[in-house]
């Protein structure tokens, strides 16, 4: 029997969820879309006119749809919309287990959980169950057995439906996805989520697959993407001390059809919310089926992520400490158009920095202050500041970091940026966008990573 999806709810009002929805009522207006939250804030706010969400193109979407065809409501008005939905997707955090069983590399399911319980609790019918967090293989298992405990007599599918954005591209990406992946094991449930989509994806973008296919695939997308970002890393590294340039070397590797352009850009390393999770997610799922040696291959792009890091750190502390001990850090979000700074480069390298023991000045266009300041441990009380102004943050800095790529950074005053700053400042470009040749016309030594013969003396 065919099953036609008119009404959809989804837990979880996060980077995922919220963009999702919107852009899913923007064109599907002939379904009704609820976002349902805990977080009685973050609702208040998708409900205002300052999204706790900063994505290009977000506002224009959300203001389409809002009071039309989309609401946000928070978990205590929503029971009624799960009783109402032909389709609940799950989009709530799955972080990395802190404590138990698999903890520091296994994902925690503790939310996913919560949501299949509510569902099983408010849910009416029959209702596709659908998982956009990015869940552990085989995760579908718990889910289904705790929507069996339902009392109403429903019943349910489960689908696996797992996105592939890029934070910062997110309402392109969701506009005009590569594909979009449906893995499940009813084929009635597979075509009626199929049929959303179809309202403005291409039918040959719509991926169809198993249900465990469907889960280790969005594992197995980000595991990729981290072991070429740490493949170029290691080979900048190499350029440094031969005196190669990674770009030059980035371009030949492009060029060849087998690897691509893509993902080669030598980096301080790869942060945001998923790639250092879904890869220990994917050790610690190697490990528990005993497969040792593939465990030790991801857990080895990790490891090079964070070696990454500390090097970076370490060659602009050894030249601040020399020139008045203070570093401005200018980007703090994981990458630019977006306020999500979680698992960002930036905090690793600034903790790193504070360990060292060197002051901080910290700037960036979109991060919250307070909510960053928490990420920061100055055990040594060695200091911390952030500002607005560029030229403020880089008053007396001995050495200036650049960790986010924002367009403002390449077109940068560094003369008025080097009057500001200590004499012999020096700047660490760990995403080479400043402008080297009018730094070094303002007469501040750039390295850049990846840049042989560049380090500052």
């Amino acid at each position: 029997m065919k099953r036609r999806i008119h009404n959809i709810a989804c837990i979880g009002a996060g980077y995922v969820g919220g963009p999702t929805m919107a852009v899913i009522a923007d064109r599907c207006p002939d379904i009704s879309v609820t976002v349902i939250d805990l977080n009685e804030d973050r609702i208040a706010a998708w409900n205002s006119e300052a999204l706790p969400v900063y994505e290009p193109g977000l506002d224009e979407v959300v203001r389409r749809t809002r009071g039309r065809n989309l609401r946000f409501i928070t978990q205590r008005e929503g029971a009624a919309a799960v009783a109402a939905a032909d389709a609940v997707f799950i989009s709530v955090n799955t972080p990395t287990k802190t404590q138990g069983s698999g903890a520091g590399k296994a994902s925690d399911l503790s939310y996913v959980e919560a949501c299949a319980r509510y569902i099983a609790e408010h849910a009416k019918g029959h209702t596709i169950v659908i998982e956009k967090s990015t869940m552990p293989v085989r995760a579908a298992d718990t889910i289904k057995r705790i929507l069996a405990t339902t009392p109403h007599g429903g019943t349910f599918d489960v689908l696996s439906n797992p996105e592939f954005l890029a934070e910062g591209t997110a309402i392109r990406d969701l506009e005009q996805p590569d594909r979009v992946l449906i893995g499940g094991e009813t084929p009635a449930a597979v075509d009626a989520l199929a049929e959303v989509y179809a309202h403005w994806v291409p039918d040959q973008a719509i991926l169809r697959t198993g249900l465990w296919s469907a889960e280790l695939s969005k594992l197995a997308a980000n595991a990729f993407l981290a072991q070429r970002v740490s493949s170029i890393n290691a080979i900048s590294a190499l350029c440094e001390v031969t005196g190669a340039q990674v770009e030059e070397v980035a371009k030949v590797l492009g060029t060849d059809t087998r690897i691509g352009p893509k993902f080669l850009k030598a980096s301080v390393g790869y942060g945001g919310s998923c790639f250092k999770k879904d890869l220990l997610s994917l050790v610690y799922l190697c490990e528990f089926y005993g497969l040792t040696e593939p465990a030790a291959y991801w857990q080895s792009v990790q490891d090079l992520n964070e070696w990454q890091k500390r090097r970076f750190a370490q060659m602009a502390a050894a030249h601040a400490r020399k020139h008045g001990g203070i570093v401005a850090v200018l980007g703090l979000a994981f990458k630019k158009n977006t306020n999500d700074f979680r698992e960002s480069p930036a905090i690793d390298i600034c903790n790193h920095l504070l360990a060292a023991g060197v002051r901080l000045r910290l700037q960036d266009e979109r991060v919250d202050p307070a909510a960053f300041r928490a990420t920061l441990a100055d055990e040594a009380k060695t200091g911390f500041a952030f500002f607005t102004d560029i030229e403020d943050a880089a008053r007396g800095a001995g050495a200036i970091l650049i960790l986010t790529e924002w367009d403002s950074y390449a077109g940068l005053d560094w003369v008025k940026i080097a009057a500001a700053a200590e004499p012999g400042v020096a700047i660490f470009d760990g995403r080479k966008v400043a402008d080297q040749v009018s730094a070094k016309k303002a007469g501040l030594p750039v390295f850049v990573v990846g840049q042989g013969e560049s380090v500052p003396s």
